[in-house]
């Protein structure tokens, strides 16, 4: 069968696409009887027929969920502002007087989305800014410490997370971007980039880049976390291609070195604009380095950025990429990239850890059986709900729709609801959890394994878990 439209036969020859916008709900219910992948306008295959029932029952629940989120994408969205706006309406205004003072006034009491003092819904469920004071340069949980508060802050605008960074933090702001998708044609990945000051060119420096995760109320991040459609790129391996694409995959060219010219890109593409950044800072600074992290969707992007480096052999930022530390990160690639990685990440040094907190659902999709492509790589930081931490191959319930999952994850969700209500007296007056991730914690009730995604319980993790997983 010849190549997707999307996809030049230089670039991959194998490949999985599936496209919701062109699906109606009676399509998505008749892959389940036909084995004909390539007789539906959703799916896009090398392979034209697919035989067994399971793998098409996989892609069913894939399509049908990401068409769903897009049916309701504008409900969604109008739910996500209205309750940003409510978390930072008394904020913005001084409080509840203030608030009633600006009403009779007649003055605007609508929060600016652009102020300093804006926070997001994902920020509003862990509102501590400082790092952790015991934690210092040198310290074996440093790195992982800085990159989860990292991941946190870019879920955030540009001037909250300036005066994080270098009030909070004393360290160098170098921006928060916006970055375009050529396959969506608009931004959908947002990246944070800060570095720890120094006075001279010859001083140890740490770059840091963060990648924005999966926003809650954005359909399009849920969507790239529950596509299954993949790439497979040569001597590489298969490939999440909605994460590629929110790094920066050109459209009908796939990586080449250096990206092609299109008018229509109104911002520039993540991977290539982040990586001559770092080119900049590392050619001036012998001395600096740089780790990448991210969580959720950031974790995925975190992970498949150095991926894109050995594809190109870019030995100047390889030498100087000291880590790579993601947090609920959902799986990127099959188990020949898996390899791939390991394969390369050994070679120049670079430590990986994947973050794993208790029955957090994200780190369990897409699926890893023997009829699907994806698997986790590398070694997993398994912290249960009491902070303990271990080193694992594997995450427990590897897959979230486990029968064998469902007892444990409700029994554990109940704890956490109870803690809420109790760590405060147990760690003191920075663990103490909010009302809203207090109500996402109710919400676990039913749906285990939502409230465990939050950034809160993974810079918990860092703080509290046991020091020896990271040596001094």
């Amino acid at each position: 069968m010849a190549a997707s439209a999307e996809c030049n036969k230089d670039f991959c020859s194998n490949y999985l696409i599936l496209d919701p916008t062109k699906a109606t709900l009676l399509d998505i219910f008749r892959l389940l009887f036909s084995s004909d992948l390539n007789n539906r306008k959703f799916v896009d295959s090398s392979e034209e027929k697919q035989e067994d029932f399971r793998h098409r029952l996989i892609i069913f629940v894939s399509i049908l969920i990401q068409y769903l989120l897009q049916l309701f994408s504008k409900p969604l969205a109008w739910m996500g502002s209205s309750i940003e706006t409510m978390i930072n309406l008394l904020p913005s205004n001084g409080g509840f007087y203030g608030l009633i003072t600006n009403i009779i006034r007649g003055n605007n009491v609508i929060p600016d989305r652009d102020s300093e003092t804006f926070i997001s819904y994902i920020g509003s469920l862990d509102t501590r800014m400082e790092l952790d004071r015991n934690i210092k340069n040198g310290h074996g949980m440093y790195y992982p410490s800085l990159a989860i508060m990292a991941a946190k802050a870019a879920y955030n605008n540009k001037a909250y997370t300036q005066i994080i960074v270098e009030e909070h933090w004393e360290m160098k702001h170098l921006g928060l971007y916006e970055y375009w998708n050529d396959y969506m044609e608009k931004t959908t990945t947002q990246a944070l980039l800060f570095q720890e000051k120094v006075t001279s060119d010859d001083q140890d420096t740490t770059i840091v880049v963060a990648f924005r995760g999966t926003e809650t109320y954005n359909s399009d991040d849920w969507c790239s976390d529950f596509d299954f459609s993949w790439y497979e790129l040569p001597n590489v391996g298969k490939i999440h291609s909605g994460f590629m694409k929110a790094l920066g995959l050109q459209k009908s060219v796939g990586w080449p070195k250096e990206p092609v010219p299109n008018p229509s890109r109104k911002e520039p593409l993540a991977y290539y604009h982040i990586r001559d950044i770092l080119r900049n800072i590392l050619s001036n600074n012998k001395r600096a380095k740089f780790i990448v992290t991210g969580h959720s969707l950031g974790g995925a992007l975190a992970a498949l950025f150095p991926a894109v480096l050995f594809f190109h052999d870019e030995e100047l930022l390889l030498e100087r990429l000291t880590g790579v530390y993601t947090f609920g990160q959902p799986r990127v690639g099959d188990e020949m990239f898996g390899n791939y990685m390991e394969n390369n990440l050994k070679r120049h040094g670079i430590q990986y850890y994947r973050f794993v907190y208790s029955n957090d659902m994200v780190p369990r999709v897409p699926f890893d059986d023997k009829n699907f492509v994806f698997k986790h790589f590398g070694s997993c930081v398994y912290y249960n709900s009491r902070y303990e931490g271990e080193i694992v191959k594997e995450e427990p319930f590897k897959n979230y729709f486990s029968i064998r999952a469902v007892f444990p994850m409700m029994t554990n969700a109940m704890y956490e609801l109870l803690r809420s209500f109790t760590i405060v007296k147990e760690r003191g007056s920075g663990y103490r959890e909010g009302f809203v991730l207090i109500f996402l914690r109710i919400i676990g009730l039913v749906v285990p394994g939502v409230p465990a995604h939050s950034t809160m319980d993974y810079v918990n993790s860092t703080r509290l878990g046991p020091d020896a997983l990271f040596p001094h």
